[in-house]
């Protein structure tokens, strides 16, 4: 898996100068601001929960497409626990193999999954190392 999260996004101008913005691969995803600045601030946060709600009820987070405006970037510890979530799905590796792989209790597997647990990123980059991927942080 070679995988970026970052979305594109549909900006809508509304009236008085607010936009609507829609994510074209999470049709769940909608938010709006009040100036296009507000609108993509609004866009980070409307991610970030977007994902966070797949991760919680067991949902597929489908690849990002090229069908958008513009686009906008996961937040780093959120795109890690949902690159963490898809290799566990794609593998078909439970919480418990994973734990006894890294040594710990399955609860902490469950907080390095949890949306808003401030797991430590290391942390992450192991158990994805034993799933057999690396972590890559980018800067643009």
């Amino acid at each position: 898996m070679n995988r970026k999260f970052t979305y594109p996004i549909t900006l809508i101008p509304e009236d008085k100068g607010r936009y609507t913005v829609r994510f074209p691969d999470l049709p769940e995803a909608i938010t709006q601001g009040d100036n296009i600045h507000d609108a993509l601030e609004s866009a980070v946060d409307c991610l970030d929960e977007a994902i966070a709600n797949r991760i919680v009820m067991n949902l597929p987070i489908p690849d990002p497409s090229s069908r958008g405006d513009k686009y906008v970037v996961l937040p780093a510890l959120m795109a890690a626990k949902a690159a963490l979530y898809i290799t566990m799905r794609e593998s078909g590796t439970s919480k418990v193999e994973l734990a006894k792989s890294l040594g710990c209790d399955e609860k902490e597997i469950r907080r390095l999954l949890s949306p808003r647990h401030p797991s430590k990123i290391f942390r992450i980059e192991k158990a994805l190392s034993l799933l057999g991927k690396q972590l890559e942080l980018t800067l643009v």
